[in-house]
């Protein structure tokens, strides 16, 4: 039997609706995304995307594209050093379809939106800029919606990929607020160096500095840190306060660090998880994305997440005969997934925050043992998961 088409909104027009637009436009629903920005602005410097992201990537068509508005690392190297900038390890992430899709893409994040935002349009879905839901209620097998400036729709599907601070989830009923990590996360964008191709990461103690090329012409370096809940720090000091958070760090961050002045591309975040439990929908209404799981940055993995998360809507609506299941089916499928991203990627930060100057070089002796399997058991964990995943989405919950 042929898979029905439905009349879906998609609320929130980052990488979690975008790609879900795109996913469920190319196999046959009629799509449209509201999106509260008047114009699409995106914060975050840049984004590093591991194979199981790009795989995703490929099934919705922009592998290409992305790649090409990207920095492929060679190899998929990560290259660790100590805040002092001698050499600790190297590790390799592993690649995916037999070599042809790379270990690991750096972009820089509106490059990545900007190619979403071409296939969006390529495909003829309709994107309303200043858009946002005031109210939704769902009677006869559909979801009314009223907008936020008094229109309304009815729609067959709605999905909540509103981020963080999703507005969605409270007109669900869901009563969950962020919770903060206990970190910020400091990034900035700099000129990179020819030399300058491996994916870096700086161990200092209770921090982080690394430092990922995000086009052929430039990286964005990323430095995490413990820190107190609402800590705000003015934009106007951004550059001396990243330049001093980070000071114990030389080698390769000190080029970076030292031009760091009032015309420099930076920002400063505090780092928050949603971590919704089962059920991710209420009726005909869905959350994907971080409205739903977003998690701490240590793993890398939010943006893949997010991808994956619409191929795997798509494929659920496929398969199964009314939304309802086909939710089901999906947030059964993607839950572990999500949890485990979640889980390891809280105990790396957790790990780097209860680290004091005295077992520094213990640490880095493990990590010259162990890091490599680390990084294999992860990805063969995903792997598992992924696997166990497909055969829950095709199972009659």
């Amino acid at each position: 039997m042929d898979a029905k088409s439905y009349n879906i909104l998609i609320a929130g027009g980052g990488i979690a609706g975008c790609c879900a637009a795109i996913a469920l436009s190319q196999r046959g629903h009629r799509v449209q995304i509201i999106e509260k920005q008047e114009v699409w602005r995106f914060k975050s410097s840049g984004i590093f995307v591991y194979a199981n992201g790009l795989v995703s990537l490929d099934t919705l068509g922009l592998l290409d594209p992305i790649l090409r508005a990207g920095f492929t690392v060679p190899g998929g190297q990560n290259t660790y050093f100590d805040q002092s900038g001698n050499a600790i390890v190297e590790t390799l992430y592993p690649t995916a379809g037999n070599g042809r899709i790379p270990a690991v893409l750096g972009i820089k994040r509106a490059e990545m939106h900007r190619v979403m935002a071409d296939r969006v349009e390529e495909l003829d879905v309709p994107v309303h800029l200043g858009q946002s839901v005031a109210a939704i209620s769902e009677a006869s097998g559909f979801v009314d919606v009223t907008f936020l400036d008094g229109k309304t729709g009815r729609y067959d599907i709605v999905v909540g990929a509103d981020g963080l601070r999703s507005e969605m989830r409270a007109m669900m009923g869901i009563n969950l607020k962020p919770r903060y990590s206990g970190f910020g996360i400091w990034r900035s964008v700099h000129k990179r160096p020819t030399e300058l191709t491996d994916k870096i990461m700086m161990m200092g103690a209770r921090k982080r500095f690394g430092i990922m090329p995000i086009s052929d012409d430039l990286l964005y370096t990323f430095g995490t840190v413990a820190e107190t809940k609402d800590t705000f720090h003015s934009p106007i000091d951004w550059p001396e306060k990243m330049r001093a958070t980070f000071s114990e760090f030389s080698g390769p961050a000190s080029p970076f660090l030292d031009e760091l002045g009032a015309d420099s591309e930076i920002l400063f975040t505090a780092v928050e998880e949603v971590a919704l439990p089962l059920p991710w929908h209420r009726g005909r209404v869905l959350l994907i994305g971080d409205a739903a799981h977003a998690s701490t940055p240590f793993m890398g993995q939010g943006g893949a997440m997010a991808m994956q998360d619409a191929v795997v809507l798509a494929e659920a609506l496929d398969i199964h005969p009314c939304p309802q299941r086909a939710f089901a089916a999906f947030s059964a499928a993607r839950f572990p997934i999500c949890a485990f991203v979640q889980k390891a990627s809280r105990a790396v930060g957790e790990a780097g925050a209860s680290e004091d100057g005295l077992n520094l070089k213990a640490r880095d002796d493990d990590m010259r043992r162990t890091a490599q399997g680390k990084v294999d058991g992860f990805y063969d964990r995903l792997t598992e998961l992924s696997d166990a995943a497909d055969i829950i989405l095709r199972q009659n919950l």
